[in-house]
């Protein structure tokens, strides 16, 4: 990966329908040259998907939350496949510390998250977060990060 490779990811993320002909005058390639590096990206793996930003809060999810679980080991199994049919989870991560796992849930009420704290106890002791703001949404890395600056 190089500089151009790093300003295209840097385009894909601000808007991923930017058109490729509209990217030809940031980089200085031809079309074809940057569907190729693009399709490169994708292959290695390095480009995962391209997703909407949706906002719950207009779906109706007002509650968003993260719940910490200490699963035992012998309930992992059981655990991953229960937290991977819930709609509501986010995102679940094997963390360190007190607990085990970390979830990010949103909720439309208080009592539908509460419910599901409830299911969740059955595989161990819980701690929940009520977020109130998200100063910082979700982001990805920039490649290069010091380096390289999209150009206007």
């Amino acid at each position: 990966m190089d500089k151009i490779d790093a300003i295209l990811l840097s385009i894909l993320k601000e808007n991923a329908r930017t058109p490729v002909k509209a990217m030809t005058g940031k980089v200085f390639l031809s079309a074809p040259a940057i569907s190729a590096r693009i399709e490169k990206l994708e292959r290695q793996g390095v480009i995962k998907g391209y997703h909407a930003a949706i906002d719950n809060i207009k779906l109706g999810y007002h509650i968003t939350a993260f719940i910490s679980l200490s699963a035992l080991p012998s309930v992992e199994p059981e655990f991953y496949d229960f937290i991977s049919a819930c709609p509501n989870v986010i995102e679940c991560n094997c963390v360190t510390g007190d607990f085990s796992m970390l979830i990010k849930v949103a909720f439309p009420s208080a009592m539908e998250l509460n419910g599901f704290v409830n299911q969740l106890q059955r595989f161990g002791n819980t701690s929940t977060q009520f977020v109130f703001s998200t100063p910082v949404e979700h982001r990805s890395l920039e490649a290069f990060q010091d380096e390289v600056q999209p150009a206007k």
